[in-house]
């Protein structure tokens, strides 16, 4: 006899650390207990609806979408403590398309307009909401169940009045057999009992949290991570039963089986109706566009190709015979995929931001459209740079378009800001995305869960290597990569234990929040395709509950909006440069071919730059010597994991074209511009079209192979493309196989070229800027690093390598950030000839051995401008207090002492605390006042600011204008001891991060430059197990004990370059711990340790200096 079971009440890990089953495993479990139909009934949320769905579809299973809603006490609009987080729970489950949609909305209303604690819905929505939904009040935690168990009758029959009301003949009772709880049986036969008097139906489930009995520990596991408790703690009632997926065979077994209690087959038979009343048909994959209105009349396809036609003078670019027939062949395929629209949108958001002053950068494979550069989309001319447009869009499959549109991050809410202006509100949304249990935050959170001291946990943590871009890391795979994590694994029961556990949450989804670019814009309101919720993050954002996948089934694309830091920097830059220089910088309009910058590139001038800094691009660049933008490009490309190895040959073949041979010639017009040296992925696609004679659908599909470097599939494309070569080239079997082993090792690390081309411009940019306005931009890049100390100090020791002075904050000049202040021409003169005097004497190179010398040796000409700091830049110090110093100074001019400061300024955060950050940070320097003085007198100069505040006050009162002079008395300090400089140079560090006016290492610069002995070089230069030298101060120490009760540190440490983090062993620490504290100058002998790719020391011997 078939069996009468369906589970209508499961849940998938989408009930957020509450469940453990992936959506395909509990498809499958189903699909092989031999049940026709599977509802996913997650709690308060339709996070896994879509891929449930598909799934269940694929397997021959019938998808049941459902929601087990929280059910407010009272309205869904009531949030008092202590009574409205009390809730019930209601199972509603879709019939048909209404009951879907109502779904949506059920739940879209619970998240935005019912959250406390949790999302609530209530009466008035269901009773507004109940079309084509089944409702089954829940066996544990139903309203009616509730009352039942409170001996409250007259309100479960209130209950079952309202939702018979509602629901009429879809109503159901759930009723569950878990015969390890106490009570439950009784509970069981009265909630049937109380079912048959009311005349409602009753139906069988099974709460599914977890597949196996067996995982039933590695579920309270879960929900003791969410819940933050440990195994200390005892878990609710109704947790001590099994709660697995149970098959048709149990199901009958518990129902009829009069051991089982009151044998209910009638509710085994009404589970198999409700699924068969449950016919919910989803249409998927219909993209549809944003309701964009051409102002002009023309259909989408016209106004588009009048666009593309009008950017020829926009560009300046001839009508060419060769780039009309790219357009109209790009044309074509967009207007006959329907993706018109599509492009309207986006050339109107672009529109938008060139027209507000919002920089952009269009990055991916779209850089290969002839109609996107036109358009005005892009700024990269595909032929140009030959790249593919079928890497965009391939003609021969219906490929969603995709174009990634990054902006300055600090305008990019602007850009999110017009379209929802321009589409409205409720049809636009950041697209939410899942946070999982990732291998090494499973490995912390069950160590934790389980009671294990948090080491436990992070020493397991510490062994799983970092995983990749689109590879992450598994538990399974880090004990097969790391032979120290398989040796605890299986020498240490404990770590056993925890791993083991660990593998059976690894994967789950941990919360939702907002994907870092993703944004979407519906035809008609965005519940008709999706439901939303805010982000959990508390900031108001409404986002989508399907990620981008379920998204893009639902019908809808994604457009990315991803904030860029170097868009940001460009943008200051260019508007410093106009504001201080009065020069223009037309950023799409910088020449690529700019002798200056690439000399400077040459040089290995890279500090600071996008994507072409770093010690190993730096060493690249200086023996490349980049002559083209195609140079810039490449290296973008090559420098990365893999293709890294090709970098010497491609150097190589520059500066000796003689070594650059083709296998065929058919080769030479893809590998020309790259030296005969494969850099870009389109250079296999190319090859695989031309030579081989691949579709574009099947060059699409040997994309996808080689990128996932699966050898079955690798190997299916390797006799392809052999016989491809052979037939459609005409060429050997042993030239096919020849050109295939030599792009095989290469195949999988291939890039983007699009995306190269597209990062190459920024990067170039940032040089070209760095090459021609090296003061301004540099100010520009410390003010979007405030405060990350580390690369600040980094970027002021590349501004005293380019002899840029940086000096402290200074009320007379400062501005809110990082200030470019120009000095007079002959206070430059002057310094530049003390300069100059003191380099014929001696030109020391630098650490990366680049000397400050221009064309012909001469020493670099001085910066005619300085870089200060800004005041909100000191630590303790608002922009409030900022902001009124700066606009007393614009309106009445510099102040011309500290008195005439105290007494200009006045605000009330001018207080002790804020006078004391600008005396020690430096910023009242400019009255020639000393800082000791002023800390020593900082109440007497309170008190001279309150009283100059009276003074003003009175001066505004009709007897105090009578008066017609101040009562404040001359301000005089009393006499006061001086501040080391040592003291002045830890004032700075506390308030500005780092040193200023000099460094406590300072005396010691020379030897240290002259011998290579900084933290910088040893971390970039140092070889993993290799022993380094270097100078440095102690920051801080962290000392912990041993399990051998022995005590260990963890310190760090600062040079000129930067800062790093070094381990102390005990014996080290033993012989050395009167040297290794706070403020020490030290000389360092340690051990460079890699571990996921990071390096740090491990201290051998330390000398104090």
């Amino acid at each position: 006899m078939m069996s009468r079971f369906v589970h209508l009440h499961a849940h998938s890990h989408y009930s957020l650390l509450s469940a453990l089953p992936k959506v395909d495993e509990l498809v499958k479990a189903a699909k092989d207990a031999g049940m026709p139909a599977l509802a996913l009934t997650d709690n308060g949320n339709l996070y896994g609806a879509i891929e449930f769905y598909k799934a269940a579809k694929k397997a021959g299973v019938k998808p049941i979408i459902g929601v087990d809603f929280y059910v407010a006490a009272r309205s869904r609009k009531d949030m008092q403590a202590g009574i409205d987080n009390r809730r019930s729970r209601l199972v509603l489950l879709a019939m048909n398309d209404a009951g879907y949609r109502n779904l949506v909305q059920l739940v879209t209303k619970s998240h935005l307009e019912g959250f406390y604690y949790k999302p609530r819905i209530d009466r008035e929505l269901i009773g507004q909401h109940s079309e084509g939904l089944i409702c089954i009040q829940p066996s544990f935690s139903g309203e009616i169940a509730q009352s039942l168990k409170s001996r409250n009758q007259d309100k479960a029959k209130e209950v079952a009045a309202f939702y018979k009301k509602t629901f009429g003949d879809r109503l159901y009772i759930e009723i569950t057999r878990h015969p390890e709880i106490d009570g439950h049986e009784a509970s069981m036969k009265a909630l049937a009992e109380f079912a048959g008097s009311q005349d409602i139906p009753i139906i069988a489930a099974h709460d599914v949290y977890y597949l196996k009995p067996e995982d039933r520990m590695a579920r309270e596991t879960l929900v003791r991570v969410n819940s933050h408790t440990d195994q200390s703690d005892r878990l609710s009632d109704g947790e001590e039963d099994d709660f697995s997926f149970i098959g048709p065979e149990r199901a009958e077994q518990l129902f009829t089986d009069p051991a089982f209690g009151t044998p209910l087959p009638e509710a085994l038979a009404n589970a198999e109706a409700v699924a068969g009343l449950c016919d919910l048909e989803l249409k998927l994959g219909n993209w549809v566009f944003p309701d964009f209105k051409v102002e002009s009349g023309l259909s989408p396809s016209d106004e588009l190709r009048r666009l593309v036609y009008e950017g020829f003078a926009r560009r300046n670019m001839e009508q060419r015979k060769e780039t009309i027939e790219r357009a109209e062949y790009e044309l074509g395929i967009i207007n006959k995929k329907g993706y018109a629209p599509y492009f309207l949108v986006v050339a109107d958001m672009l529109r938008f931001a060139r027209e507000n002053g919002i920089l952009s950068n269009i990055r991916g494979s779209v850089s290969g459209s002839m109609v996107t550069y036109l358009s005005g989309i892009t700024n990269i001319n595909p032929l140009e740079y030959e790249i593919p447009f079928e890497r965009f869009l391939n003609p021969d499959r219906p490929s969603a378009p995709d174009i990634d549109m990054d902006y300055a991050d600090d305008r990019r809410d602007e850009m999110i800001d017009y379209v929802r202006r321009k589409y409205g509100a409720d049809k636009v949304a950041q697209i939410g995305t899942f946070g999982t249990m990732a291998a090494r935050g499973s490995v912390r959170d069950v160590a934790r869960a389980m009671g294990f001291p948090f080491e436990a946990g992070d020493r397991i943590a510490k062994l799983i290597p970092m995983g990749s871009q689109g590879f992450p890391m598994t538990i399974d795979r880090a004990i097969d990569e790391s032979p120290e994590l398989k040796a605890m694994y299986d020498t240490e029961a404990d770590a056993k234990r925890i791993i083991d556990m660990a593998k059976k949450i690894e994967g789950c989804a941990r919360h939702i929040g907002v994907h870092a670019a993703g944004v979407v814009v519906a035809p008609t309101a965005l519940t008709d395709f999706t439901p939303l919720q805010f982000d959990p993050k508390g900031e108001g954002k409404i986002i989508t509950q399907y990620d981008m996948y379920s998204i893009e089934e639902a019908g809808l694309l994604k457009f990315d909006f991803l904030g860029l830091k170097n868009l940001t920097i460009i943008g200051d830059a260019v508007a410093r440069i106009e504001k201080i220089d009065g020069v223009k910088v037309e950023v799409d309009a910088i020449p690529v071919d700019d002798k200056t910058t690439f000399e400077m590139l040459a040089r290995g001038e890279t500090a600071d730059l996008f994507q072409l800094n770093g010690d190993g691009m730096t060493r690249f660049l200086k023996d490349l010597k980049p002559s083209s933008i195609h140079d810039i490009n490449a290296m973008v490309a090559l420098y990365r994991p893999g293709p890294i190895q090709f970098i010497p040959e491609y150097i190589e073949r520059k500066h000796n074209p003689s070594l650059t041979k083709y296998l065929d010639p058919a080769l030479e017009h893809i590998l020309n511009k790259t030296y005969g040296v494969l850099v870009y992925q389109d250079d296999l696609l190319i090859m695989a079209h031309d030579l081989a004679g691949y579709t574009w659908i099947e060059v699409d599909k040997f994309r996808k192979a080689v990128g996932k470097k699966i050898p079955a599939e690798m190997a299916e494309q390797k006799e392809k493309f052999i016989k491809g070569c052979i037939t459609h080239s005409k060429w050997s079997e042993k030239k096919a196989k020849e050109l295939w082993k030599w792009i095989e090792p290469f195949a999988a690390y291939g890039f983007n070229k699009a995306h190269s081309v597209s990062y190459g411009r920024v990067a170039y940019i940032t040089a070209y800027l760095k090459a021609h306005f090296p003061a301004i931009y540099l100010s520009a890049v410390l003010t979007s690093e405030q405060g990350e100390t580390e690369k600040v100090a980094e970027t002021i020791a590349e501004c005293k390598r380019m002899e840029i002075p940086v000096l402290p904050p200074d009320v007379n000049e400062s501005f809110s950030q990082f200030t470019v202040v120009k000095i007079a021409e002959e206070e430059a003169a002057r310094d530049e000839l003390s300069d100059r005097a003191q380099a014929r004497e001696k030109q020391a190179p630098d650490q990366q051995g680049r000397t400050p010398v221009g064309e012909g040796g001469l020493p670099r000409t001085r910066s005619s401008y300085r870089i200060r700091f800004g005041l909100v830049t000191i630590k303790n110090f608002g922009q409030g207090v900022s902001t009124a110093i700066i606009d007393e100074r614009k309106k009445n001019g510099k102040y011309k002492s500290l008195a005439d400061f105290l007494e200009r300024v006045q605000d009330r955060n001018l207080n002790k605390k804020s006078l004391e950050s600008l005396i020690k940070s430096g910023a009242l320097d400019c009255f020639g006042e000393e800082r000791g003085a002023m800390m020593a007198n900082i109440d007497l100069l309170l008190d001279y600011n309150k009283e100059s505040a009276k003074n003003h006050a009175d001066q505004d009162s009709l007897f105090g204008a009578m008066a017609g002079h101040s009562s404040v008395p001359t301000l005089r300090l009393k006499p006061s001891p001086a501040a080391e400089m040592r003291e002045k140079l830890n004032w700075e560090k506390e308030l500005l991060g780092l040193y200023v006016s000099g460094h406590p290492l300072e005396k010691y610069r020379e030897i240290i430059t002259k011998k290579d002995m900084d933290i910088k070089k040893a971390k970039e230069t140092g070889k993993d197990g290799s022993s380094v030298i270097f100078a440095a101060i102690v920051n801080e120490v962290r000392t912990v004990t041993t399990k051998k009760n022995e005590i260990m540190a963890f310190i760090t440490l600062s040079d000129f370059s930067g800062s790093a983090e070094a381990v102390v062993f005990p014996k080290t620490y033993r012989e050395y711990k009167n040297a290794l504290m706070a403020d020490k100058c030290l000389a360092v002998k340690a051990t460079i340790n890699t571990r996921n790719g990071e390096k740090g020391f491990a201290v051998e011997r330390v000398k104090e200096l």
